[in-house]
Formats: structure tokens, C-alpha cells, sequence
């Protein structure tokens, strides 16, 4: 709060308290755009954090900033999410009490990104050990998991979190993290079997089919191509820009080994439902559905580990239970259809859930105190709303119940523990609401669980009826029959409309039997493609009436919160191009409304807009009284009595409780704190202020001076240094060519390294390259030795890369000559050959009279191994002369090698 009031003339008030028209609406919202503007996205109501997603990455969550919010007063620093995280993190400390962080907003908004922050804070700044450390990795890897799983691509955000999140931090009494536990809310299973256009499945898919290994693919059957599956062509949205897939797959496999999977029954699962949402359907001339892709239920059968012919059963039949008897009736084409998806649904949902309860076992901690994290949609209206977007609005009509009770007992708390006399304020309680959706017998779920498992043809339209009969008469309750003509042209005939908090919603009945409770049935003895909390397959398949169960869930949500001591983040998105810099003040003060700020706001200000301790307010503004300056020696109620008397405070404007000062109106603060800005010029030249100048200036010219000489110490050594590296190279270079001794064997170092990088650089590269670096005298005989070596290693490879063609040419060649020479064998004097690369060579024979034609002058293409066969035959094998520069040593030593490549292996 000082904070804010420092800075409230450049960028508006830090916390919208402090805002003068604190009623007005169109004050709150010129506030969020000035902070806004200058990137300030955090801004305070009281003690609940205005988050703003500035859809770019901002240096404020860096190591030093967590180092500066770290056991900082809530209200002497700049808003962040830190701070909340922090101030929650030593009021679990220091009043030993469980607490809680409640983050919301619509898709887009950055509340993902709010938790996630609020992990790394705790990761970074609390203690840690190698057990510690192990459990921050987990927590902070179930992230990319759980938003591989439960994360898709939307219109309004390309990584918005399809289900809600708790996660309670345990900590130790050290206060160190040693375990976590995760429950997940409302996880939006429709979009397994159907995505609007442009938006994607879950994460998971794509993954998958993009990063997935090919010996992986190939074992669940899959293709590397989305566009082959039909639950992911629906949006026709196979690839996003700001998405990597390939390393996202990576990232994901890396965190579920660090979280402790080890087995691929995960990706089983997966693929599954990828084939069931390639299962067609025939239709038989009776109207009984057929399956048609048997290569489909294959897959499935051994993938989920089930017998094909009841899966086929289950997939194209309905099990009726009429008076204790069991009868299977066929379904036909759409219904078959219908019972495909809600199966893939069913097996996504509870996969989901399974994985989330191996997170929790590998998390486990007992004993511990806890923070709670809560990451869950916010308040939405859509053109079209279904099943699930009910639920979320109704966690959120139950949510801000919560929210305005929690904040109106704390005021009332703190007004009572102080002594101050505050009336009650009027605000709208939603409980009405509450009420009709989750009044047993007469709400709205119990009537969706009635019209669900009664028998006979239940249908959405029934269901609707149902409701009209039921709640026709509530107030916040209207149907397309019981509105008036107007409310009739914008309404459909399938739809309710509920008037929430936050206005009114139209919802479709089309599909809330099927979503609400599904009656699909498989259940066959150890044969079953459902996921148990074990992690193994159990016995059955089937999706109850999940509205009850839900409801049941919220409401053991709402006693944990209730339980804890709560934090509030609200996130604000401020345009749905996501486009940094773009504030929609139409959609922002959507947000605002369906979020309660204004309602917060003004509980808020009901009371007073400031209250401090009496030690902090005195020492804040003590300066600006005389009697209480420079220090006050007496009881600090009765300092802060006598300054505030001294600057004029009407009672009205404040009141003193038992510890705190409460002031009412912040025009009284403000004149409070211009009058400090005032005083501040003043003291500054006071001789204490002069004294503690001059100490300052002192300690300044020390930190320089010593500085100077850390930096001349420096550019000393490093000069130092680089004059002796000379002095040595150019010692070496006059000893060069005495033997090694400690004068020159840094400069003889440098000069066979110099040497030895040349000949790297300029190796020979065929048998007749006679090229080669002239070594230092201390290398000549090594030198010889490589470049002996070279010209092996040369002739091996060469003759090791002769093809299997080659030498069959060469063999018809060899045995050419080895017969022309067989009657020659005893009259081969010797041989010689071209200089040239021309192939020709001569032999030389004896000749006895002048008849006899002499030598014998020959062309061949494979000169070398046609010689190399004759004088091995006529054992000639010094009788060869090749006028190339080759030494005697080397021409042996030469045909000894091709001699050993071919023996054996020429006719």
C-alpha cells in the first residue's frame, strides 16, 4: 500500500481501494488501462491480486525479484504474484494455518501461467534438501503432464487448460516442499469426440502422432498423419505455429519418467481412442446398426485387453433391465454413434483421472501443512452452451458465494477483534441460485439424475419438459415456452436460461442426457477397457450420472477451501487476439463483472479503504508532527491519537481500534502522504540527514576506490602474463636446436603442434601423392614412421573399397595373363612400367634367336594388380621396376600388401 501511494500519480492507485469513485466502473476500468500501458499488470483490491495477461514475456519474474518479495511486508513492495505467494507462505509459518490461492478467469486469461508461477516461487525460495529437490522436480513436471492431458488449442488460447485444477503444496516444519496431492474438476470430455473449428484435441494426440517413435507407432497401429483420425479433423486445426509437437512429446516423455511412469499402458489408452473414433457403422434394412472397420476393433481388443465380440456387442447393442430381467436391443446408426463417443469419452475421462491419482502416489506426504492451488475456469458465456459450460458456471456461481462470504467474515473478523462498529452490508446473495441448480429433488441436476436413470425413452427434450414443471415458476429461471414474445426471438426451443451473478446464460439441452448421464454399459468378468485406481484394467465401463457426482465434488471443494485461510488472484485477459499492447475495454469489463471485482470493490470500501498498525502508520508519517518527531516514547495509540489530531483528521474520517487505525476516505490519506512528500524535502537537509550523507559518500568513494584497484589488478596480471607467454616463445626459438630442456620446450611444443595441425590439414590423398610437410628435427623419425603409416592405411582402404563387380572384372583380366604366362614362366626377365598413368608396362623375356619378336608391350586398366598376380606366379617379385619415385623398400613392401589382400582370392 506505501508503495502504491509513491506511485499513484504516474500510473494510477495500486490498489483499486485507494480509487475515489470507487463505485464507478468506468474508474476501475481507466485504472487497469493506464497500469496497463506502462506493463504494471498486477494492481491490488485490498488483499485479492488483479492479474492482467500482457500476452508477452515481462523481466519481472527473475531470481532477484523472487529475492525481493521474499518475507517482505504484503504491502511495502509493488504488486506481483509473488507477493501473494509469499504472504500465503508465511502465514502458513507463523499462524500455522493451512492456506489457499484461489486463481480464475476465462480461457486465456494466464491462470495456468499463475500457477505455475506460484510453484517456481515456492521451487526457488524455500529449503531444500536431495529428498526437497526430488519432490520440487515432480511438482514442477506434472505441469507439462497434466497440460499434455488436460490442455488443448482454443480460439481464445493455444494452450488453455480444458479442466480445473487443486493442488495442495505439503510442506514440512521446516517449511520445506515434501510432497503434493492434485484433484481434477470438470474436465471438458466432449472435446475428445468433437472440436469447433479452428480449435485442436488435447495435446496429448498430436504429440503423439508427430513425436511418437516409429517402432512405438507401428505398435499401437498408428500413422504419423492426424488428418487419418476423425477425432482430430474436426476443428481442421492439424498443426499451430506457436505450437512444436515433436518437442513437446519429448518434454511430456522426460517429466512422466521423473514423475515415476515406466510402462507404455498410458499410450495404449491413448491410441485407443484414436481407433474407436475410427469405428463406422453400417445399417442393416431393420435399422440395426453394424460395425463395418473390423481392423479398428482388432486394435482395440488388444490394446485395451478386451474380447472383441463384447466390445462389438457394447458398441452396437443397449442392455434394457425391465422387471430383473436383462434384454439387449440393437441401436441403430446415430445411436450406435453416440455410444462410440461416449465411450472414447469415458475411457479419456477416467485415463485422466487414473493419471492424476500416479501423480498424487508419487507425491505423497502425510502430516504436513498445505497450500492450496486453485486453477479452474472462470465465468463464461458462449453462443452455444452446453453440458460442461453449465458446471463451470455453476462452480462459479458457488465460487463467488464463497468468495463474497469469506471476504465479507473477514472484515467482519477483523472490524470485531479491533472494536469497530461496522453495519452490515447489502449485497446480492447468490444462493437463490445456488439453489436452483443443486436443491435436492427439485434442482436442476436432480431433475438431469431423475430424467437420466429413469426407464423409457428418456430424451433432452423430455428432460427440458421436466424442468418446466419443476422450476417454471423461480425467478431466475426461463425457458423458450414460458418467455414472453420478445425473450422468444433470441431464444431456441431447446434452450434454459439461468439469470447467474454474472447475467444470463442460454444453455442447449441437445446432449445433456448423454453428457450429464450416460447409460453405456460393458461388463463382461475380467474383460473390461476401464482404467481401476490400481492402474489395471477392470471389470466395466460405465459413465453415472456425472451432474451428482460433480455436485458432490464441488461440494467437498468448497469445505477444503472453507478449511483454509484464502488468497484470490482474478486474471483478466485484455483482448482475445492475444496481441500484446490491445485492450478491449468491451470484453475487460465483461471480465470484471463476471469476476465480482466491482462487488469485491465495494465490500471492500464499505468500511474504511485503509487500516494500518499503529507502530507502521506511526512510523511512516511521525515526521509530520512535532510532538511525535523524531521519536515518540509513549503508548503508540496515543502517538498516533496526537499526529493525527495535529493534521486535522475530522472523526468522522478515522477510527482507532486496538491495534490498528482505521481511515475511512482516501482523499484523507492522500493529504496524509502529499504532506509526507513535503516533509521529506525538508528533512533532507537536517544535520542527521547530512551526517548519514556524508557516512554514505564516504562508504561510496571506499566501494569505488577498492573497485579501481580490483580492476588495475586485473589488466596487471593479464598484461603479466601475456608478456611472459612472449618472453618464452622467443627463449624457446634461440634454444631451438639444443635438446629439451626448460628454456625451449614451450616453443618445441608449439612447433610439433603447429607441425602436427598442417600435416591434419595437407594429409596425402592417393598412393602417388608423394607430398609431405618437412617435420622439425625433433619429429623427422616419427614423421617417417606416419607417413609409412599413411601410405598403408591408403593401399588398405583402397583395396578394401574394391566392389564386388571390380573384382570380377579383374578376375577375367588375372586369368588372361596367368595363362599367357604360364608357358612364359621360365623366360620372364623382369617387368617394367609406365611413368604415366596410361596403363602400359612391359615385359621382358629371353630370347634365344632373332625369330622371337622380343618383348612384349601391354596395356591394362588395373595395371598394378595384373602385375602384382604375374610376378607373384613367375616369383618375381624384385624383378619389377616402377620409375615413380618409389624406393626399392617401398615397392616390396607395396606388393607384399597386395600379395596378402589377394592370395587366395585370384586365379
Amino acid at each position: 500500500m506505501e508503495s502504491a501511494l509513491t506511485a499513484r500519480d504516474r500510473v494510477g492507485v495500486q490498489d483499486f481501494v485507494l480509487l475515489e469513485n470507487h463505485t464507478s466502473e468506468v474508474a476501475f476500468i481507466e485504472n487497469l488501462r493506464k497500469r496497463f500501458k506502462e506493463n504494471l499488470i498486477y494492481t491490488y483490491i485490498g488483499s485479492v491480486l488483479v492479474s492482467m495477461n500482457p500476452y508477452k514475456e515481462l523481466e519481472i519474474y527473475t531470481k532477484q525479484h523472487m529475492e525481493r518479495y521474499r518475507g517482505v511486508n504484503f504491502y511495502e513492495v509493488s504488486p506481483h504474484i509473488y507477493a501473494v505467494a509469499d504472504n500465503a507462505y508465511r502465514s502458513m509459518r507463523t499462524e500455522r494455518r493451512d492456506q489457499c490461492i484461489l486463481i480464475s478467469g476465462e480461457s486465456g486469461a494466464g491462470k495456468t501461467e499463475a500457477s505455475k508461477k506460484v510453484l517456481q516461487y515456492y521451487a526457488v525460495t524455500c529449503p531444500a534438501s536431495e529428498h526437497v529437490q526430488t519432490v520440487k522436480d515432480r511438482l514442477l513436471q506434472s505441469n507439462p503432464v497434466l497440460e499434455a492431458f488436460g490442455n488443448a488449442k482454443t480460439l481464445r488460447n493455444d494452450n488453455s487448460s480444458r479442466f480445473g485444477k487443486y493442488m495442495d503444496i505439503q510442506f514440512d516444519f521446516k517449511g520445506a516442499p515434501v510432497g503434493g496431492h492434485i484433484i481434477n474438476y470438470l474436465l471438458e470430455k466432449s472435446r475428445v469426440v468433437h472440436q469447433s473449428h479452428g480449435e485442436r484435441n488435447f495435446h496429448i494426440f498430436y504429440q503423439l502422432i508427430e513425436g511418437g517413435e516409429d517402432d512405438l507407432l507401428r505398435r499401437l497401429g498408428l500413422e504419423k498423419n492426424a488428418q487419418q483420425y476423425q477425432y482430430l479433423v474436426k476443428g481442421n486445426c492439424p498443426k499451430v505455429s506457436s505450437i512444436n509437437d515433436r518437442n513437446d512429446w519429448k518434454i511430456m516423455r522426460k517429466a512422466l519418467s521423473i514423475i515415476g511412469f515406466t510402462d507404455d499402458e498410458l499410450l495404449n489408452i491413448i491410441a485407443s481412442v484414436l481407433h474407436l473414433g475410427n469405428v463406422q457403422y453400417g445399417g442393416e434394412d431393420s435399422g440395426s446398426a453394424y460395425i463395418t472397420t473390423e481392423t479398428q476393433i482388432k486394435y482395440l481388443a488388444r490394446l485395451l485387453g478386451v474380447d472383441g465380440t463384447v466390445l462389438k456387442e457394447a458398441l452396437t447393442h443397449k442392455k434394457i433391465i425391465a422387471k430383473g430381467e436383462e434384454l439387449m436391443s440393437p441401436l441403430n446408426q446415430e445411436q450406435a454413434a453416440s455410444a462410440r463417443d461416449a465411450l472414447s469419452k469415458a475411457i479419456y475421462g477416467r485415463t485422466f483421472t487414473w493419471l492424476v491419482n500416479k501423480i498424487n502416489d508419487s507425491l505423497a506426504f502425510k502430516n504436513a501443512s498445505v497450500i492450496g492451488l486453485l486453477d479452474i475456469y472462470g465465468f463464461e458465456v458462449f453462443q452455444n452452451n452446453s453440458f460442461e459450460q453449465f458446471c463451470i458456471n455453476y462452480c462459479n456461481e458457488k465460487l463467488q458465494q464463497l468468495f463474497i462470504e469469506l471476504t465479507l467474515k473477514s472484515e467482519q473478523e477483523e472490524y470485531e477483534a479491533e472494536g469497530i462498529t461496522w453495519e452490515p452490508v447489502q449485497y446480492f446473495n447468490n444462493k437463490i441460485i445456488c439453489d436452483l441448480v443443486e436443491e435436492k429433488f427439485k434442482g436442476i441436476i436432480s431433475i438431469l439424475d431423475e430424467e437420466c436413470l429413469r426407464p423409457g425413452d428418456a430424451s433432452d427434450i423430455t428432460f427440458l419438459e421436466k424442468l418446466e414443471d419443476t422450476v417454471g415458476g423461480h425467478a431466475h429461471f426461463l425457458t423458450h415456452k414460458l418467455a414472453d414474445g420478445k425473450t422468444r426471438k433470441v431464444m431456441g426451443r431447446e434452450e434454459f436460461r439461468l439469470i447467474h451473478y454474472a447475467g444470463e446464460v442460454n444453455y442447449n439441452v441437445n446432449g445433456q442426457l448423454l453428457n450429464g448421464g450416460q447409460r453405456l454399459k460393458i461388463k463382461k468378468p475380467k474383460e473390461s477397457a476401464s482404467l481401476n485406481k490400481s492402474g489395471h484394467l477392470c471389470p466395466q465401463i460405465f459413465s453415472q450420472a456425472e451432474p451428482t457426482q460433480f455436485k458432490n465434488s464441488l461440494a467437498k471443494l468448497m469445505e477444503i477451501l472453507m478449511s483454509k485461510e484464502p488468497s484470490y488472484v482474478r486474471c483478466i485477459k485484455p483482448n482475445d487476439a492475444k496481441q500484446a499492447g490491445r485492450f478491449d475495454e468491451v470484453l475487460i469489463r465483461h471480465q470484471v463483472k463476471y469476476l465480482g471485482l466491482m462487488e469485491n470493490l465495494r465490500v471492500r470500501r464499505a468500511g474504511f479503504a485503509y487500516r494500518r498498525r499503529y507502530e507502521t502508520f506511526l512510523q511512516r508519517y511521525k515526521s509530520l508532527c512535532p510532538d511525535t518527531w523524531p521519536n515518540w516514547d509513549g503508548r503508540l495509540v496515543d502517538g498516533v491519537s496526537t499526529l493525527v489530531k495535529y493534521l486535522g483528521y475530522k472523526p468522522e474520517e478515522y477510527k482507532l481500534g486496538r491495534t490498528k487505525i482505521f481511515i475511512r476516505f482516501p482523499k484523507t490519506l492522500f493529504a496524509t502522504e502529499d504532506a509526507l512528500e513535503v516533509r521529506k524535502h525538508s528533512l533532507g537537509m537536517s544535520y542527521s540527514q547530512k551526517t548519514k550523507y556524508r557516512k554514505m559518500r564516504q562508504s561510496a568513494v571506499k566501494i569505488q576506490a577498492w573497485w579501481r584497484g580490483i580492476l588495475a589488478r586485473r589488466e596487471a596480471k593479464r598484461r603479466r602474463e601475456a608478456a611472459n607467454t612472449i618472453r618464452r616463445f622467443v627463449k624457446g626459438f634461440i634454444y631451438r636446436h639444443q635438446p629439451r630442456c626448460p628454456e625451449n620446450e614451450y616453443f618445441l611444443d608449439y612447433v610439433r603442434y603447429s607441425f602436427l595441425m598442417k600435416l591434419h590439414r595437407s594429409l596425402p590423398k592417393t598412393v602417388l601423392d608423394k607430398s609431405w610437410p618437412t617435420p622439425p628435427p625433433a619429429l623427422i623419425e616419427a614423421s617417417e614412421q606416419l607417413r609409412k603409416l599413411c601410405m598403408q592405411n591408403m593401399v588398405w582402404k583402397y583395396c578394401k573399397n574394391i566392389n564386388s563387380e571390380w573384382k570380377h572384372q579383374v578376375s577375367h583380366y588375372i586369368l588372361f595373363y596367368f595363362i599367357l604366362f604360364c608357358f612364359l614362366f621360365c623366360v620372364l626377365l623382369g617387368i617394367s612400367v609406365s611413368s604415366l598413368s596410361d596403363g602400359m608396362f612391359v615385359l621382358h623375356v629371353a630370347c634365344e634367336d632373332n625369330k622371337q619378336k622380343g618383348d612384349v608391350v601391354l596395356q591394362s586398366e588395373h595395371v598394378i594388380e595384373t602385375l602384382t598376380k604375374v610376378a607373384i606366379c613367375a616369383d618375381k617379385m624384385n624383378s619389377i621396376n616402377i620409375n615413380q619415385g618409389r624406393s626399392v623398400v617401398d615397392t616390396k613392401l607395396f606388393f607384399f600388401k597386395i600379395k596378402l589382400k589377394f592370395q587366395g582370392r585370384l586365379l
